[in-house]
């Protein structure tokens, strides 16, 4: 073999020779990844057991503000008006009896004058007649005739009073003006519209009610409104937004319609709030033509288990968590709802475990881990525990 090919076979064996080691101390000094044991846990979730309790419903409604007597003033004489309280303008304050208009009182003081004076005259005229009656002068056909003239003149005297009074427009509430429709000047005859007004004492608000609404709401009935006038009826806590900040006003139920509405079906019943306008006690007023929410204080019920809201599935189904820890989904009756809480019924519920904790897809069988479980809460704590050290 000549040179030049010995130096061909020692450079391929000093290559195969370095091949070799590598892979050698690749094989030798390689450290296997640490392993991670894959977390093939079911889902930890809040659970609840279900406990008899009583509940006070609050039963929500809304209406709008509404003065309890309403007045249409109008003229029951007629003439010019003469004077204007300075109250009768859109928003004033009246108090009873205060003479808020007045319509011109000459040609009634002068019927009232004349009438008098006809009375005196028929009473000479009756005196007399009787006089003679008992002398035996005149006939008793002649002294009933006179009798009667007398007693037309005294009806004449009260007529003329009455319409003489009628010129000065009175009302005997405290109220308020909603409109003004005359004015000073203006010649009326009776009829005429004078304007608006309505009592300040009270207000009510309509509240519709539904028929399932109304099983958790004592309203006052007929006899109990004769009775009592209303006073037993429920509390309603009325709340609407006054100068950008929330307010409240306490009122009471004081009566029902007593028909349901064609149209809607729902009652209307009717809550009584005293001194809106505050113009006797302090607070905020509440001002005729708000629109309220309202929060009737309800009957309460015994027997049902109270859920969060969040818990309820659809209308009435809840997931329940077996003693295998395996959720069962299950439909219930739910006795009423709001916002926060379900109130559930059944006997056979008592005891049972809920889950709390949303679940995006339940399935009926599905395992999961709860936390009331102590080995759930432990294993928990270690899972965490390993991962920081992994960190």
């Amino acid at each position: 073999m000549n040179r030049k090919n010995q130096r061909l076979l020692l450079g391929a064996a000093i290559l195969v020779g370095a091949g070799a080691i590598a892979v050698l101390l690749a094989v030798t000094l390689r450290h296997e990844p640490p392993k991670r044991e894959i977390d093939d846990r079911a889902l930890l979730v809040d659970v609840m057991r279900l406990n008899s309790t009583s509940a006070q419903f609050t039963v929500r409604s809304q209406g709008t503000v509404l003065p309890r007597t309403r007045t249409v003033l109008s003229a029951e004489v007629s003439g010019a008006i003469v004077e204007i309280s300075p109250k009768f303008i859109a928003g004033g304050i009246f108090q009873p009896g205060e003479v808020l208009m007045r319509i011109d009182p000459t040609d009634y003081s002068v019927s009232v004058k004349k009438a008098q004076a006809l009375l005196k005259q028929r009473q000479i005229e009756f005196d007399g007649a009787e006089k003679l009656r008992s002398q035996g002068y005149r006939a008793e056909a002649e002294l009933a005739s006179a009798a009667a003239a007398l007693a037309s003149a005294e009806a004449e005297v009260v007529r003329a009073k009455r319409n003489l009074e009628r010129t000065n427009i009175r009302l005997p509430y405290e109220g308020m003006f909603l409109s003004k429709d005359a004015d000073i000047g203006q010649f009326v005859n009776p009829g005429t519209r004078l304007g608006v007004t309505f009592a300040t004492n009270y207000a009510e608000v309509r509240l519709p009610l539904t028929d399932q609404d109304l099983a958790f709401v004592e309203l006052p009935n007929a006899a109990e409104i004769t009775a009592t006038g209303g006073t037993n009826g429920p509390a309603v806590t009325l709340s609407a937004v006054q100068k950008g900040q929330a307010a409240e006003w306490q009122a009471k139920v004081v009566r029902s319609e007593g028909v349901v509405d064609e149209k809607s079906r729902v009652t209307y019943a009717v809550a009584q709030i005293d001194d809106p306008y505050r113009l006797h006690a302090p607070g905020t007023p509440l001002p005729v033509g708000t629109f309220v929410g309202a929060q009737i204080k309800g009957s309460t019920v015994d027997g049902v288990m109270r859920v969060p809201r969040s818990a309820l599935r659809g209308s009435n189904q809840l997931l329940f968590v077996d003693d295998e820890n395996k959720i069962r989904i299950r439909t219930v009756s739910v006795v009423r709802a709001d916002a926060q809480y379900a109130y559930v019924t059944g006997e056979e519920l008592l005891g049972e475990r809920i889950a709390v904790t949303g679940i995006d897809t339940p399935l009926n069988g599905m395992l999961v881990r709860t936390t009331d479980d102590p080995q759930a809460d432990s294993s928990s704590s270690g899972q965490v525990a390993a991962k920081s050290e992994e960190e």
